[in-house]
């Protein structure tokens, strides 16, 4: 009877499990950006889509080595639903963000974060690069600190797509 009794508890705690990783959601926060040309948008805005924000510095080595990556997903993906929005650190100088952007010629969404209002709001960003991959219901799929892994990151992408 205890025996039963044993696996009977063990059985529900594990479906309790199963249930929480399958279906808890992880709503993304709701904030409103600016790119540097002028182009507003929101993270519900842009539900429907898959999205990467990536949190970067212009100083960052990690941030330096990624960008053309990142770059390449765009490419890749933006023609089937995703979206990138590469927001810079606070500490960032305009100009050295401006200049980058121009020189590397990224064709993604690149907004300053002047207050830190939106790193903030995700969680309190101080490390760069932090990434965060958002699914088309606007829940965060993945967060990734330091250099992501692309692989996964591009299976992720396939899967959500």
């Amino acid at each position: 009877m205890k025996k039963a009794l044993l696996i009977a508890a063990a059985l529900l705690v594990a479906a309790g499990v199963a249930y929480a990783l399958l279906f808890s959601k992880n709503p993304a926060p709701e904030v409103r950006l600016t790119s540097l040309g002028g182009v507003s948008t929101s993270t519900s805005a842009l539900k429907g889509k898959v999205v990467l924000v990536n949190f970067w510095a212009t100083s960052c080595p990690g941030c330096v080595e990624e960008m053309p990556e990142i770059k390449k997903l765009h490419q890749q993906y933006a023609g089937r639903g995703l979206d990138v929005l590469a927001v810079a650190m606070s500490y960032d100088p305009p100009n050295y963000v401006q200049s980058y952007v121009a020189k590397n010629q990224l064709p993604f969404f690149v907004a300053l974060d002047p207050q830190g209002t939106t790193a903030k709001a995700f969680g309190d960003i101080q490390l760069a690069p932090t990434t965060f991959l958002i699914d088309k219901q606007g829940n965060i799929i993945k967060r990734y600190v330091g250099v992501m892994n692309f692989a996964e990151v591009r299976q992720l992408i396939e899967q959500h797509l």
